[in-house]
């Protein structure tokens, strides 16, 4: 099932992605009332999900894609956490910028502010290095604790396709690039939420990332050097993970910073973030802008 949010008639719905991948049913319809919103859904069980999965080749569309404005799946998570240097490939390419490689997981937050739509406008804000990194994103459904990693998927709620939009000049004001990572709209997601009834299995996985219709990431997510079930146990050792909590996974080299000369993202550029089985957002880079609108 691919869950969505979307604006329509001046309000945010919560829908249900059709079985011809155009149209949008709402989520009440399908569920006969019960739910309303994705969240009432995160710690649901698998069968559950998968009867809410099978009533979607029934249903009635409402409206389709054309009609309406995909909004970020999750509006507000309760923690937005990624892993840096997670692909092999990347990692090279952080020792070339004078990185030093991890020697266990290395997180950084992202502030929640920073969620944007999946075909919104990312804004660079005062950033001059502005930067892209597709990645696998993935939701906590039921709350984990000392989980281990045998179990890690029973605590898993489903998948989305990320872009880690990074301010690169910011980034390395401090360690934990926290700042550099939260720009307003820097984090585009979505266009859905595939639920893991659909999606069982999160590696090996194909990921790409276009700019202006150029490759500039190409690799596979049976290439991270942490799985997604590793993450789980490794940060549920520190902490509780929460239904809700959203968790990128790491991006492949590629990236603007890491090229020879480097190549960041100017105004007009189109990034375009794909995942196979999930499906692709594409944001657009315009004009840096202030509030009282001057130039930074």
């Amino acid at each position: 099932m691919k869950l969505l949010r979307y604006h329509q008639g001046g309000k945010a719905h919560a829908g249900v992605l059709a079985a011809d991948g155009d149209g949008v049913i709402p989520l009440a319809s399908l569920s006969d009332g019960r739910f309303t919103d994705v969240s009432q859904l995160f710690e649901l069980d698998v069968d559950a999900l998968a009867d809410l999965t099978r009533r979607v080749g029934d249903a009635e569309p409402r409206t389709t894609l054309a009609e309406v404005r995909l909004l970020p799946p999750i509006p507000r998570p309760g923690k937005y956490l990624a892993i840096g240097m997670n692909y092999r490939d990347h990692i090279a390419e952080a020792e070339r910028l004078g990185i030093a490689p991890p020697t266990r997981q290395v997180w950084f937050n992202k502030q929640t502010t920073c969620l944007n739509g999946p075909y919104d406008d990312i804004d660079p804000g005062v950033t001059e290095m502005l930067d892209y990194e597709v990645e696998l994103g993935f939701v906590i459904g039921r709350q984990a604790r000392y989980v281990e990693r045998a179990d890690a998927r029973h605590h898993v709620f489903g998948y989305l396709v990320a872009n880690d939009v990074s301010a690169r000049d910011w980034q390395f004001h401090a360690q934990t690039f926290t700042v550099g990572k939260s720009f307003n709209t820097h984090g585009p997601i979505g266009p859905w939420i595939v639920t893991r009834d659909e999606l069982a299995e999160p590696h090996g996985l194909g990921v790409r990332c276009f700019v202006n219709g150029e490759l500039r990431q190409e690799s596979n997510t049976d290439q991270l050097l942490f799985s997604v079930w590793e993450q789980v146990e490794y940060l549920s050792t520190a902490f509780t993970l929460e239904a809700g909590d959203l968790l990128i996974t790491g991006t492949p080299a590629g990236v603007g910073v890491g090229m020879d000369p480097q190549r960041f993202l100017q105004a007009g550029d189109r990034v375009r973030c794909e995942i196979d089985r999930i499906g692709m957002i594409e944001n657009r880079v315009v004009s840096r802008s202030r509030p009282d609108g001057r130039s930074p």
